[in-house]
């Protein structure tokens, strides 16, 4: 904005640099006062000394009605009083004298107006509420005082109502009772109350009616309007009016429009601005509490746009608080608007005593019902943090009422209720609070409460181990809390990440997405390293790797932990071994300053880090941790679990059994003793089963811990519905009845394992079984392959992808059973596993072969058949597998044609069968075949008598297509480099046609350049000459000055051309002035003596309508002497005394032809040089039309100035 805005300049009255201005309330009150009194001598007058007034003015009204004094007397010294700061006697001395008035009404409107306006001062200086010990009925309040005040106002009213400053009052009045106006509950959001609404319109009305009968001059009624109008929410209008008084009277400070402006200014976003106009305030009453306290404010908001933990916010802070705020404080400690600001700074340092007092203040005199519900609100948070809670509750909601309550109110204090349900645990009240906020405002706090709360009470469910359900909760735990996290990104916002909020949604999510509960700790753990100023980060990488460590050691332990067992369960056992490790080291440092059970958290981070070990392959790092775990603890059973387990995998000799079956012993009770020892029954017995079950000792030994020990033991439930899956899969189905038994046993394997999914609903491994099942009894791969697909994204284990691969085998997609079978060969590198799902693989190779007649397919079967085989080389069926293979990929060899195989392809597939044929021969001879043994010799000899003739046969035929088909993929080559090189020939003759082309053009643009600018040159030669031509010596200063033009003599007559474009003058008879060229050449004159300059005129193809695009150059005849033989000529024409009419430069008529004179057209441009322009149309113009008809070159005058062109 402009200085008058900012109070820099006005029209009103002009600053002196040095000058302040003043405050001009009272300056009109005299310090002393002269009341005449009643005696002999009429002189006679008693002097009040205005400056030492007495306490009590009780004499000094009685000797002012005693003398009858008039009622500027009684004003005055009211007045004086009120300068002092003694309101009540300024009261007391209008009261009485209002009494003692003689003259009528009229005589006491004055005092009842000056009356009216110490009741509002006192209004503004009284509390709010009634003090509680005095009784209630003496209470004098602010609306008191407002009522008295009304009272005198009504009074004067109807004495006068067109008195002019009752105007002023009553708006002022007006303005007071709309800022007490408690707010109304049923105003929507952001509108203001119907009735302070007519209230300030009625006041605005009394501020109009004010100005007008002033005629613009009452300032104090061009600020009340704007004040009117910033309470009914039109600031740009208010702005508009504060300029206006500040423009008149930029000299007024009480009160200052600059605080109106930059109030304005504020509320309509232009925060900059109303600095700039709190900071002239201050510039010109440095003493100004109001813009002190503003500028403080100011300073304050600009705080919480910048992060805490950076120095700019302790500056910002720093300077609202000890440069604005203080020192408002130190000019009126009763301000309410400093009192509310230090109360909340006390607040946050926890001194209880002042937040009391100073709150208390800011409820009691403010004006402004926003400034006493921070009072209220500050009063709530001290005894909230006092644990006073329904003393806070109280608070909180006086402080929300003063705001307008329900749907408007104080949202802190909304929150602050909200926060004490909480603390009552009343979460239903707590919710609906919340809530409400939620749906008016959005508030990043009160979702990041009502998230917690919702995820409490799902944790509680959880830990309770209760069947709710809970999945409302737990969507309005993940909602909210994700609201607010994506709401840090934002940088508009300066939000600051709640740790908090992360750590509550990665509980949320560790159950279903451990994915995305591991990305929130791992950003609790980023926000640690962002606390780091980046001028102390390390630029090496490796350092910067070293600091992270020594960070990362500082964290919780227990999140460090909670980070491994995910990157654990993510199967990343390196980074999971790092967390481990950083967690242990995390125990030192938090042992030492917290109260926690150091030993049990070590005790469990270790077995951990052991697991990481035994998992990432390292047993003997395994084996060390775990003998270190029971060093200190020698009862930690799971540890001798973990060993026992590693001595069995590592050699499954006699001493492993042996510790496996002590353990048993020492701890049978253990359900995960009892569970490996099952697991060890299986791993012994598997291969000597029975064909009762129920003398299977592992089925014994699950039966026994569920009968004996734990009935819900879901790993023996799960156990027993495998055994009856592999019972079932064995037995016989030839007959009917035979099905009926294996489908019941089938049928009891599903009762297992649907106890334990009752158990436990997630449970992948029960859903696993029942899949199986389907699939096995039922051929029901659609239910199955959807259980599949969900244990998929549950258990890592290879044994879902391979089971996933079967079921997609049997759906013939071919493409996702080869998928899943290479994910699970990945995954399982044991040499069991790695045989059964190469065998698979190329099983389901040949079916994808034998369906799309792949040639590749069938190599690709086996190439998986042989590596089966490598690996088990002494398996007979593996052996018959690769036999076979090779068979088949003969036989379809033998059915492709000579263009879709090759001679290599042919070889190898003879050499496979007869690979094949000796595999059959030897499989033949073993005790135990796959097939019968007669079968297999069949197919032998079929492969030796018939298949192999057949492939000698194909190799022949091959061998003579590739020789007859190379020849003609050579000609075709030949013929094909041939065409591409006359196609690059032919490219390179166009690109050369095209730079040829290209350099020709060039080359004619630079030749039009040179042209051009030679023309330019010569013209710029001709004007110079021609301008120098012009120039002539003054008689008088001897000066070189431009020669004026000849004026045309009167009454001479306009010349025309004739025939032979000679110009004639018009009725005169005279001869012509101007010859031929012929008829000089037979008068003898020679060139020598018209050294005059030629010229030619060259005409464009296309001549537009204006001559100027004709284009003049010198003849070649032409020499350097005409220029100087011009000057000559011009010089001697000065000198004739009387130059004949028609002669304009004074010359003979064989040397100079006249031009005949045009009329000109209005719209022609007017020439400087009009001697310029005749002198060359007097030069010989070479025409070429003349030229082809006459068959000479006839002279003719030349063409005036484009100025002339619209005449042709």
């Amino acid at each position: 904005m402009n200085g008058h805005s900012h109070g820099t300049n006005g029209d009103g009255a002009i600053l002196s640099p040095g000058a302040r201005p003043t405050s001009k309330r009272f300056s009109d009150i005299p310090s002393a006062i002269d009341i005449p009194v009643q005696g002999e001598d009429e002189d006679q007058a008693v002097e009040i000394d205005l400056e030492e007034l007495m306490d009590d003015p009780s004499e000094l009204c009685t000797l002012l009605e005693n003398e009858g004094a008039a009622r500027t007397y009684w004003m005055t010294v009211a007045l004086a009083y009120a300068k002092q700061k003694k309101v009540d006697r300024a009261i007391e001395v209008l009261l009485k004298g209002s009494q003692a008035m003689r003259g009528g009404q009229k005589e006491r409107l004055s005092i009842l107006s000056c009356l009216c306006w110490m009741y509002l001062w006192k209004s503004r200086e009284s509390p709010r509420l009634p003090s509680e010990e005095g009784p209630l009925s003496e209470a004098k309040t602010k609306e008191y005082w407002l009522q008295l005040s009304t009272s005198t106002l009504n009074e004067a009213l109807r004495i006068n109502p067109s008195f002019p400053p009752l105007y002023l009052a009553r708006g002022v009045l007006l303005l007071l009772k709309a800022s007490l106006q408690p707010p109304s509950k049923s105003a929507a959001p952001g509108a203001i109350d119907h009735e302070k609404a007519d209230q300030l319109r009625a006041s605005l009305k009394s501020f109009e009616d004010a100005v007008r009968v002033s005629g613009g001059r009452n300032m104090m009624a061009v600020l009340g309007r704007a004040r009117a109008l910033f309470s009914l929410g039109k600031y740009a209008e208010a702005l508009d009016g504060y300029q206006e008084a500040l423009h008149k009277m930029p000299d007024l400070i009480d009160p200052d429009p600059r605080i109106g402006i930059g109030c304005c200014f504020w509320q309509l976003g232009f925060k900059e601005d109303a600095k700039t106009a709190w900071e002239r305030a201050l510039e010109i009453n440095p003493d100004s509490k109001i813009a002190n306290m503003l500028l403080g404010l100011f300073y304050l908001d600009s705080s919480s746009h910048v992060s805490l933990n950076g120095p700019e916010f302790m500056q910002l802070y720093r300077t609202a608080l000890t440069t604005y705020t203080q020192k408002a404080f130190k000019e009126d400690k009763e301000f309410p608007l400093t009192c509310a600001t230090f109360a909340g700074y006390y607040l946050s340092r926890k001194q209880w005593k002042f937040v009391e007092s100073l709150s208390h203040k800011a409820i009691q005199y403010t004006d402004v019902n926003a400034i006493a519900s921070d009072g209220w609100y500050l009063l709530a948070r001290k005894e909230h943090y006092n644990d006073n809670y329904n003393l806070a509750k109280d608070y909180y909601g006086r402080a929300d009422e003063a705001r307008g309550g329900i749907d408007k109110g104080f949202l802190p204090a909304k929150f602050g209720a909200a926060q004490l349900a909480v603390l009552n645990n009343d979460h239903g009240e707590a919710k609906l609070r919340l809530e409400k906020i939620i749906q008016q405002s959005k508030n990043i706090e009160a979702m990041t409460l009502l998230g917690t709360i919702y995820a409490e009470e799902v944790f509680a469910s959880q830990q309770s181990g209760l069947k709710e359900d809970k999945s409302t909760e737990f969507k309005k735990a993940v909602g909210f809390l994700e609201t607010v996290r994506n709401a840090w990104k934002d940088p508009k916002k300066n939000l600051i990440p709640d740790a908090s909020v992360l750590l509550n949604l990665a509980r949320l999510y560790e159950n279903d997405q451990p994915e995305k509960s591991l990305l929130c700790l791992q950003q609790v753990e980023q926000m640690e390293f962002d606390q780091i100023p980046e001028s102390d980060r390390p630029k090496d990488a490796d350092e910067e790797i070293a600091l992270k460590d020594s960070i990362r050691e500082g964290l919780p332990p227990q999140l460090l932990n909670n980070m491994g067992c995910f990157y654990y369960q993510a199967e990343k056992f390196d980074q999971a071994t790092i967390m481990f490790q950083s967690a242990l080291n995390a125990c030192i440092k938090f042992d030492k300053e917290e109260d926690v059970d150091g030993d049990a958290l070590v005790t469990t981070i270790s077995f951990n880090l052991g697991r990481s070990y035994e998992a990432s392959g390292k047993l003997h790092e395994a084996k060390k941790m775990y003998e270190g775990l029971l060093g200190r603890h020698d009862e930690y059973t799971d540890a001798r679990t973990r060993l026992a387990y590693i001595a069995f995998h590592q050699n499954a000799s006699d001493e492993s059994s042996k510790a496996l079956a002590s353990l048993y012993t020492q701890a049978s009770d253990d359900l995960e003793v009892r569970a490996l020892y099952g697991w060890y029954l299986g791993k012994v017995h598997g291969r000597k089963r029975t064909g009762n079950i129920a003398e299977d000792p592992e089925m014994r030994h699950y039966k026994h811990t569920l009968q004996r020990y734990e009935k819900h033991d879901r790993y023996a439930l799960i156990g027993m519905g495998n055994l009856y899956l592999m019972t079932a899969r064995e037995m016989r189905r030839e007959t009917d009845q035979e099905k009926q038994k294996r489908s019941a046993m089938y049928i009891k394997a599903v009762e297992f394992f649907d106890k334990a999914l009752q158990l436990d609903p997630k449970n992948a491994y029960a859903a696993q079984g029942i899949a199986i099942a389907l699939v096995e009894d039922k051929k029901d791969y659609k239910t199955a392959l959807a259980i599949f697909v969900k244990v998929r994204d549950t258990v890592k284990d290879p044994s879902v992808n391979v089971n996933l691969g079967h079921i997609f085998a049997e759906l013939r997609q071919y493409t996702k059973a080869i998928e899943h079978y290479e994910a699970a060969l990945a995954k399982d590198r044991s040499k069991d596993a790695q045989i059964v799902i190469m065998a698979c693989l190329g099983r389901t190779w040949l079916a994808r072969g034998k369906v799309e007649k792949s040639f590749q397919a069938f190599k690709n079967c086996l190439d998986y058949s042989q590596k089966a085989l490598s690996l088990a080389p002494d398996q007979i069926h593996f052996k018959f597998n690769v036999a076979f293979v090779q068979i088949q990929l003969a036989t379809t060899i033998l059915g492709m044609t000579e263009s879709l195989r090759t001679v290599a392809e042919v070889e190898a597939a003879a050499a496979g069968l007869t690979e094949a044929i000796e595999a059959l021969e030897a499989i033949a001879a073993h005790p135990q075949t796959p097939y019968p043994k007669h079968d297999i010799e069949q197919r032998a000899l079929m492969a030796r008598n018939t298949m192999r003739k057949q492939l000698e046969n194909a190799l022949a035929a091959q061998k003579d297509y590739e020789e007859r088909n190379a020849e003609k993929l050579q000609a075709a080559k030949t013929q094909r480099e041939a065409e591409l090189k006359r196609r690059e020939d032919a490219k390179k003759q166009a690109e050369e046609a095209e730079r040829q082309r290209k350099q020709k053009i060039a080359d004619e643009r630079q030749k039009i350049a040179e042209r051009d600018r030679e023309l330019a040159e010569a013209r710029a030669e001709e004007t110079r000459v021609r301008e120098a031509a012009e120039m002539t010596t003054d008689e008088e200063t001897g000066e070189k000055v431009k020669r004026k033009k000849k004026p045309r003599a009167v009454g001479g007559k306009r010349k025309k051309k004739n025939e032979d474009g000679v110009t004639d003058d018009e009725g005169s008879g005279a001869e012509p002035r101007r010859k031929s060229r012929k008829s000089r050449a037979s008068t003898g004159e020679s060139d020598d003596e018209r050294p005059k300059k030629k010229k030619k005129l060259t005409r464009k193809a296309d001549q537009g309508k204006y001559k100027s695009s004709e284009i003049v150059v010198e003849d070649d005849s032409d020499d350097d002497t005409g220029a100087a033989a011009a000057a000559r000529e011009m010089d001697a024409d000065r000198d004739e005394d009387e130059p004949s009419a028609m002669d304009v430069d004074g010359g003979s008529d064989e040397e100079v032809a006249t031009v005949p004179i045009k009329r000109k057209s209005r719209r022609a441009r007017i020439s400087d040089d009009e001697d310029e322009d005749e002198d060359e149309a007097a030069q010989p113009l070479q025409d070429d039309s003349a030229s082809v008809e006459n068959g000479d070159a006839a002279d003719t005058p030349m063409a005036d100035t484009p100025a002339d062109s619209d005449d042709e």
